[in-house]
């Protein structure tokens, strides 16, 4: 069953950084809100791509293979499968993430970041 979410309350709900809350699942898809601030770890998602959207602030996303990408607020882009790369905020920036259902938020790190997603209250 399909419920509506409001992205500022379910934004509003949470203060804890780097710990992803379920806002959807459309198919073997989670969308997931996120406060970041500083850098995340070094991980890649093997057989997944990544949708980072920027819903407020300012990320980057630092990548092993290339340029990093600098996304501002309303600015998405996606993190193709198997391509290592960090998510870096340098003040809180509120994300979204659409990804596959079985992703883990550090993909293939195995750190004491891995956190298992929470759903909004």
């Amino acid at each position: 069953m399909s419920e509506k979410v409001d992205l500022a309350d379910g934004f509003d709900s949470f203060d804890e950084q780097w710990a992803p809350r379920l806002a959807a699942a459309p198919n073997d898809h989670t969308v997931k809100l996120a406060r970041i601030e500083g850098a995340f770890v070094w991980h890649s998602h093997p057989d997944s791509d990544e949708l980072f959207l920027v819903r407020d602030g300012r990320v980057r996303i630092e990548l092993r293979d290339r340029d990093d990408v600098t996304l501002e607020t309303d600015q998405l882009f996606v993190v193709p499968a198997g391509v290592e790369h960090r998510p870096v905020a340098d003040g809180e920036a509120e994300i979204l993430l659409f990804e596959a259902a079985d992703v883990v938020n550090t993909g293939d790190a195995d750190t004491d970041r891995t956190s298992e997603t929470v759903p909004l209250e």
